[in-house]
């Protein structure tokens, strides 16, 4: 073998060596991808068998608080089209019978008409009220009449019903927040912490009775429209509307549909929208996951969701500063006037 030959060869040696290990990562690349595809397809096999066996309404007792009017009556409205006898509780006595007869329009056969006497299999807590103001313009009065409906006001109820829902091994407990009870906003400091409360109380008791196949949902609908929001708009700092219009106004109706359908299949949150899937994701924490599906989603969408965020809440700091400025620039013009 000549001189060139073997210079020849030993060049083709290192570069057939060299191009494997050029190629290396793109092979290791590919074996990780068809890991995780394997590893993903698993995941959906096996998730059937970890979620929840749905809830048929048709049949089953649903006990809904705060059920004369807004959501409440909405989704009283939406699980009795669904075949369920329906307890309204509320405190109006005139709307809890205006709403009675609006219900009773959806029934799907006689029966439903009649009262049902029996354990519930599922508990709606929807009592609740809303208020706004600036933290030091709230009276004390405020933040204890706030714990004592949105927060106290969901803990009797279901204290009454969970020894019957664990004897039974079944039923479903609903918890409705707001996607203020997910992120503290201007205006709403006596109305947030009791919205938050909510979820505390949901991640506890979720532990407690999941061995007992009793799930829980929290749902953060956004602003809709209901009485209680008209009634809300009257005290709202201007820094809290034009921060609650940066999204839209969803129907009562909608919203229920949506509740009720994640209620039913044992979803621990229940969201509207895509502000409030991105909101749910971002606030997920050590919140329970009813799918392995769910859990996948929200790791990947972290931190994609969290960019967008601090958008939004660089625009909220900045509604907040103008108004400041305007405020401040209004009373300078009045002291010179």
């Amino acid at each position: 073998m000549s001189s060139e030959e073997g210079l020849s060869s030993t060049i083709t040696d290192w570069l057939f060596i060299n191009s494997w290990w050029l190629l290396l990562p793109f092979i290791m690349l590919l074996v990780v991808a068809a890991f995780i595809v394997a590893f993903v397809l698993l995941l959906y096999m096996i998730s059937p068998l970890i979620s929840p066996k749905p809830l048929k309404l048709n049949g089953a007792h649903v006990v809904v608080t705060g059920g004369s009017s807004g959501i409440g009556k909405c989704i009283a409205v939406e699980c009795y089209r669904q075949g369920a006898f329906i307890t309204l509780v509320a405190r109006d006595e005139a709307k809890l019978l205006q709403a009675k007869k609006e219900v009773e329009k959806f029934a799907i056969n006689d029966k439903q008409a009649q009262e049902k006497l029996g354990p519930v299999d599922m508990l709606v807590n929807c009592a609740g009220t809303a208020f706004s103001g600036k933290f030091e313009e709230v009276e004390v009065d405020r933040f204890k009449k706030l714990m004592e409906v949105n927060y106290l006001g969901s803990v009797y109820p279901t204290r009454a019903v969970i020894t019957t829902m664990k004897e039974r091994r079944m039923g479903r407990i609903m918890f409705v927040s707001s996607q203020a009870g997910q992120i503290g906003l201007f205006g709403y400091t006596a109305y947030s912490p009791s919205k938050f409360a909510l979820r505390g109380l949901a991640e506890s008791l979720q532990m407690e009775i999941k061995p007992y196949n009793i799930y829980v949902t929290v749902a953060y609908p956004p602003d809709t429209d209901t009485p209680g929001l008209a009634e809300e708009n009257k005290t709202k700092p201007l820094e809290t509307r034009l921060i609650s219009e940066t999204s839209g106004v969803c129907q009562p109706d909608q919203v229920a549909k949506i509740i009720v359908r994640d209620a039913v299949q044992g979803n621990f949150n229940s969201s509207v929208g895509p502000d409030g899937y991105m909101l749910s994701a971002l606030t997920c924490g050590m919140s329970p996951v009813t799918s392995i599906t769910e859990g996948l989603q929200q790791i990947v969408t972290m931190g994609l969701f969290r960019t967008i965020a601090l958008f939004y809440l660089g625009s909220f700091d900045s509604i907040v500063r103008r108004c400041m400025i305007q405020r401040e620039q209004s009373k300078a013009a009045d002291k010179r006037e």
